[in-house]
């Protein structure tokens, strides 16, 4: 008896054999709002990050999987780089699902998953709800005009504000230019239609609480932030994505230029490498980590394409007059810093709002010998209509200043078997050099490693880098980081890392070299659809500046240390309940040991009715803001958060979604912390001048 070449008898007996009820009951929560995994990757972002955010919009991470609910891709069709997309795999798991899908000629049914090492039961039922095999609508032929009939259209509109009166609103024009211009209500409006990951177009508006809206310096604009793009992909043969308006693009690492999605240290331990698409359309309201203007993919025959890009867009900016050492003219204005916080708030904020124009252009040409390698060569051009001239400071000496500046690099990546080989080296036109390379690796169905070197000189510049390291600027840090997962039994998992780095020169309020070390562990264990809990240790030391130095103050070793145990138990098929208790301290020599402790208990409703809710009440209790705990909290759809808590009090939040009217979504949203310790909720301008501080929020979602 003979098989067609598309059935083998290893696929009938996949059949006959595979237990079909493990993709019973796949039906996915909404897309970011309810998922453990994404959450954990939230959290870590925000725990990672130099700046400060109880916000994060990471809409464009995760919309693209409400997509894939209504349309599955196909696995015979989808790239790596569509799977990076949608951050429900490793890279070591997909390494291993394309190497089975090369070898066995393509997939013939999901239930083949089981097969390939690294992919665990959980991982299976993820990614089964957005996948299926044969068909689809990957096909290039699909016509735009079809896309328009039958894509997804979403219209967003969204009312935000905190009841307690601030400091900002208080004050007038005869105080001070310290004030704020506009009322404290956050809006946000956004259309959107889709189709897959093939088109997408739509505008997005915002204004931030406190800035103007139809009054003062927007009178006539009325939001204070726009955004509108055009996205398309599979055009044809030759013409492979194009974006106008407003579009993320992304090269190899991030060494150079990285404007979408990504993260680095996280709780999956063996996920360190960029991905995803080079070319992408932008649909988030961060005012500045974006490109304005046109870009197009064109490709050359199977293996070989090339990006081009040009971005012109205004940029806040603080504006200074320009020092002798830029050898300028002397009444000519420079800026002192480039501002990414993306508030117009006040008098001085709107002065420095659009002070210079940024303009980018570039090129990434990428050759793929096939699915197990390529390489990519990239050039970034960037300039500023006014220069930048930064503090006169040691630790500024190495930083970019003036108008231009230019990178180039190459990156590559390289499958072998269970081996995955990646990394990227680019330099800058000072002679400055940076450089990444990484391993992961599928040792068999139990063990996965990684391990990444890192060298990014001090005086390497960019103003777009985002690569994988301790700090976030790509510059002046060596590391090498080891991370782990261990599958030792069907609902056991442990995840660990050590990353251990240097400093080579100063940084800000480090007025000395400096080096440091962290780890984290994590112990998993989880039964099906019914109960997840992990046991978790993180630490990491590395110095920071002691005051009382006459010219440069001494640098001791500070060390952070957390340990957390968490338990989420599915009460029923409608109720889940979750409980967290946080613990630990931070020590260093000039504050001591200082200590805290933080407990909550969740509570999440999601019947088969058209109500839902979610709640939360934490008790918190830490000497200092120095020992926080960042902790996920269930918002408004497409709008989590994420709040450090800190100090002495309680939290708590009620989340409420009603989706009894066909085709809309209304969800409230009221959340409030409450200081038993007697201090203020915010500080200087958004101090409420009380131990409260409560915020409501209003969403309408109409899908059509």
């Amino acid at each position: 008896m003979s098989f067609p070449s598309h059935l083998r008898p290893r696929h009938l007996v996949l059949f006959l054999f595979l237990p079909f009820s493990l993709f019973a009951q796949t039906e996915a929560p909404p897309p970011g709002t309810d998922d453990e995994a994404q959450q954990q990757l939230i959290e870590d972002i925000a725990a990672n990050a130099e700046e400060e955010s109880d916000e994060f919009d990471f809409n464009a991470a995760f919309s693209l999987l409400e997509a894939y609910q209504q349309r599955p891709f196909d696995l015979n069709k989808i790239t790596r780089e569509e799977l990076e997309e949608t951050w429900l795999l490793t890279p070591i798991q997909i390494s291993q699902l394309l190497e089975y899908r090369e070898r066995m000629n393509g997939f013939v049914s999901v239930y083949e998953l089981q097969v390939i090492p690294s992919m665990d039961l959980e991982s299976i039922r993820r990614l089964a709800r957005y996948t299926k095999v044969g068909g689809g609508l990957d096909d290039n032929k699909i016509s735009f005009r079809r896309m328009l009939a039958e894509g997804d259209r979403e219209l967003y509109v969204r009312a935000q504000r905190r009841l307690e009166s601030r400091v900002g609103y208080e004050r007038g024009p005869e105080d001070s230019l310290s004030y704020y211009l506009g009322s404290p209500e956050r809006l946000y409006v956004r259309f959107r239609q889709k189709f897959s990951n093939r088109m997408s177009f739509g505008l997005t508006a915002e204004k931030d609480p406190g800035e103007a809206f139809f009054s003062e310096n927007n009178s006539k604009r009325g939001f204070d932030f726009y955004s509108a793009h055009f996205y398309l992909r599979n055009i044809g043969k030759r013409v492979k994505a194009v974006a106008i308006g407003d579009y993320n693009i992304s090269f190899g690492q991030g060494l150079m230029l990285y404007t979408g999605f990504g993260f680095g240290k996280s709780s999956q331990t063996t996920n360190i490498a960029r991905g995803g698409q080079t070319l992408r359309p932008y649909t988030s309201v961060n005012e500045f980590s974006f490109l304005r203007g046109a870009a197009t993919t064109l490709g050359f025959g199977e293996k070989t394409e090339l990006t081009l890009f040009a971005s012109r867009k205004g940029r806040t900016a603080n504006l200074i007059q320009a020092s002798d050492t830029l050898d300028l003219d002397p009444e000519e204005l420079a800026v002192s810093s480039l501002n990414i916080s993306g508030f117009n708030r006040t008098p001085n904020e709107v002065e420095d709002r659009n002070a210079l124009t940024q303009t980018s252009y570039g090129a990434s040409l990428r050759y793929r010998g096939s699915q197990r390698w390529q390489v990519g060569l990239n050039f970034l051009s960037e300039n500023l209509s006014r220069p930048l001239d930064l503090r006169d400071q040691p630790y500024n000496v190495n930083f970019f200043q003036g108008t231009d500046l230019l990178n180039v690099g190459i990156d590559y990546r390289y499958r072998l078997k269970n081996f995955t080989f990646f990394g990227e080296v680019a330099a800058s036109d000072n002679g400055g050099l940076a450089q990444l390379h990484g391993l992961m690796l599928g040792l068999d169905r139990y063990i996965d490693v990684s391990i990444l070197y890192r060298n990014y000189e001090a005086d390497y510049q960019s103003l777009s880098a985002r690569p994988f390291g301790e700090t976030a600027s790509g510059r002046n840090e060596e590391g090498l980081y080891f991370g782990l997962e261990l599958r030792p039994g069907a609902h056991w998992r442990i995840n660990a890392y050590y990353d251990i780095f240097r400093f080579p020169y100063l940084r800000f309020n480090v007025d000395s070299p400096d080096q440091g070390h962290e780890y984290r562990f994590r112990l998993t264990y989880w039964q099906k659809r019914k109960l997840e809990t992990y046991l978790e240790l993180r630490s990491e030391t590395k110095g920071f500046g002691l005051t009382g130095g006459e010219f440069f103050d001494a640098v001791a070793p500070r060390t952070r240390f957390q340990g957390r145990l968490h338990f989420g138990y599915k009460i029923n098929p409608f109720l889940d309940w979750r409980s967290r208790i946080d613990a630990g301290f931070t020590k260093d020599e000039r504050d001591g040991t200082q200590t805290g402790v933080m407990v909550y208990q969740d509570l999440h409703y999601r019947p088969r009715g058209p109500w839902s809710f979610s709640t939360r009440f934490a008790l918190f209790n830490t000497e200092d803001y120095d020992v926080r705990f960042y902790q996920y909290e269930n918002g408004l759809l497409y709008n989590a958060r994420v709040v450090p808590y800190y100090g002495r009090g309680t939290r708590t939040f009620f989340l409420v979604r009603y989706k009894g009217i066909r085709s809309l979504t209304i969800e409230a949203r009221i959340a409030q912390t409450f200081y038993t310790d007697g201090r203020t909720v915010g500080s200087g301008l958004e101090e409420t001048n009380g131990p409260r501080g409560t915020d409501v929020g209003m969403q309408v979602v109409w899908r059509f």
